[in-house]
């Protein structure tokens, strides 16, 4: 099976080489099903099942597998390389709360009037004139109410930890001879909670997804039809296709500019309801960008560059010049918002129409100008698959997203197992347990992508965006306590190991109940960012202050 190189044929430097190489194909996995989930929120018949179940599941998976294979291989050798899968557990989860917590309040952090109330509204956001101390003091970010249910939720779901060390400490002190006999029914029974937490939680969500009402993922697929906007991937009209619903786009279809179904019905109000907000969320940004005056209108060139550069919709002056008679009532030669909306949607819905039948004797030249438009579309409109028809760009969203799910589910199987014999012959050359090794490494290859993402999110600096950051942290953790805590309880159950972390669980257990009390305050503060931060360095300090006292 390959990768198949030894680590232990290999000196410090192959070492250090199989420890990056092996780190960056699993980073690149764990971004791969980052990215292919993301792509998967704009399939509306999958958004709910993905942003409920898939996201927060395949968010796992690259950690879990670390530590599946941690306590396979020799039963001699597998205590011992347990404490690989233990320190990516305690790393995976302590670091994101603390690191990308942190990252996440300064990139997202804006003025704070009267210590309570973050100010995302104000011009400017952030006073840039401010001193270190000030900006300690005075910037940072507003809790939602969604992120401090999240933080309860997190809370909850340690309970298997409590299942499996108190009765494991106190074997330990009692009978310490036959600690992995007695722990196999406290392992089974926290297998089990765990189980039933993990699928609890995703049914919980997925139910919320079909109401409608988790607000976190819809207002995570506005931010990623931003991004694939923006990135030039796709077009409005291939982003909106399948949100439309069968109704709409067979109306659009069967009519041209206009009302709807021939009533008098602007194309916004003729969606529906639930597609209404995400359209107005998402042409906003587009808006604001261009409403470089601050009047609240845009010009002809202003919607024109909208439309075609960021939106990479294809269409003619006289398609513009048509529907600027139609919206612009005063003859300002300007757009409000709402006209821009209903201005952008008549142009998505040219997309819908079926193409026009020309004669043969005028096919020649139709052929030749279409060939000089392409030219000149060539510079406008990005490529990728913005040029395919809706249905065809809806059609390779789903291929893309699958493709890249298959691929870095199947390059985070293939190389965590060679993973984590590089990190326990790191630590067996450096002379420390794998603890420390797996702890401050395995999260650089298997997390890197939610830092980032968490970050880019937290950057945008708006509630909304500072909400799907955090709250995508706290559910992070909430399967690492739930699925890949579940992992450990079954190798302790089926394979007879022991759980002698007690230190580890401490420190684990101790980081998230500080996380939730830092969650229920009304702001955080960059001082408070600074604090997150240091519990990271902390945690491993108490972790070793508890072994060295005697803590198992």
């Amino acid at each position: 099976m390959l990768p198949s190189i030894n680590a232990e044929d290999v000196g410090n430097t192959g070492l250090a080489w199989l420890f990056f190489s092996y780190g960056y194909v699993l980073f690149k996995a764990s971004e791969l099903i980052s990215e292919g989930s993301d792509l998967l929120l704009l399939v509306p018949s999958l958004a709910g099942l993905v942003g409920s179940v898939v996201l927060p599941l395949l968010g796992a998976v690259p950690d879990g597998a670390i530590m599946l294979f941690s306590g396979l291989g020799d039963i001699e050798e597998a205590q011992e390389t347990l404490s690989v899968g233990v320190g990516a557990l305690a790393g995976s989860t302590i670091m994101l709360l603390t690191i990308p917590w942190a990252m996440s309040i300064y990139a997202g952090r804006v003025n704070i009037v009267d210590g309570t109330k973050a100010t995302y509204k104000s011009k400017p956001k952030l006073n840039p004139n401010l001193t270190m101390g000030e900006t300690l003091k005075t910037t940072g970010v507003s809790i939602s109410t969604l992120v401090k249910e999240g933080s309860k939720i997190m809370v909850v779901t340690t309970l298997p930890y409590f299942l499996i060390q108190i009765p494991g400490a106190y074997l330990t002190e009692v009978d310490p001879d036959n600690v992995v006999e007695g722990e196999k029914m406290w392992a089974l029974i926290g297998l089990i909670i765990c189980l039933i937490g993990f699928v609890s939680y995703l049914i919980m969500q997925y139910n919320i997804a079909k109401k409608g009402e988790n607000q976190v993922a819809q207002m995570r697929q506005i931010q990623i039809m931003e991004k694939v906007l923006e990135s030039g991937q796709f077009s409005l009209s291939g982003v909106l296709a399948d949100e439309l619903g069968s109704d709409v786009v067979s109306d659009w279809a069967n009519n041209g500019y206009g009302s709807v179904s021939g009533k008098d019905t602007t194309p916004l109000e003729g969606l529906p309801v639930s597609v209404q907000g995400k359209v107005v969320a998402v042409l906003r940004k587009f808006f604001v960008k261009y409403d470089v005056s601050k009047d609240g209108a845009l010009d002809r060139k202003e919607i024109t560059i909208a439309l075609r550069s960021d939106m990479n919709e294809s269409f003619t002056e006289e398609d513009v010049d048509f529907l600027f008679s139609k919206y612009d009532k005063d003859k300002s030669d300007l757009l409000s918002f709402d006209e821009f909306c209903n201005f952008a949607l008549d142009i998505v819905r040219k997309d819908f129409q079926p193409p026009v039948v020309k004669n043969e004797s005028a096919a020649a030249p139709a052929e030749e100008n279409e060939e000089d438009e392409d030219e000149e579309e060539e510079e406008e409109v990005p490529e990728d698959l913005a040029h395919l028809s809706p249905a065809q760009q809806q059609a390779m969203i789903k291929k893309r997203a699958f493709t890249m799910l298959f691929i870095g589910t199947a390059l985070v199987l293939l190389f965590s197992d060679p993973m984590v014999d590089v990190m326990q012959e790191m630590a067996t050359r450096v002379g420390i347990s794998p603890f420390y090794v797996s702890f401050v490494l395995a999260p650089l290859a298997s997390n890197a992508s939610e830092v980032l993402a968490s970050t880019y999110y937290a950057a945008k600096k708006t509630s909304s965006t500072m909400t799907i950051s955090l709250s995508a942290l706290e559910g992070a953790a909430a399967m690492n306590n739930t699925f890949c805590l579940s992992i450990f309880m079954g190798l302790i159950y089926f394979r007879g190991l022991a759980w002698q972390y007690t230190a580890e669980t401490i420190s684990i257990v101790g980081v998230q109940f500080i996380l939730a009390y830092f969650s229920h305050k009304p702001v955080l503060t960059s001082m408070d960012a600074l604090y997150i931060l240091l519990l990271f360095p902390i945690s491993i300090l108490v972790v070793a202050g508890l072994e060295a006292i005697g803590f198992d």
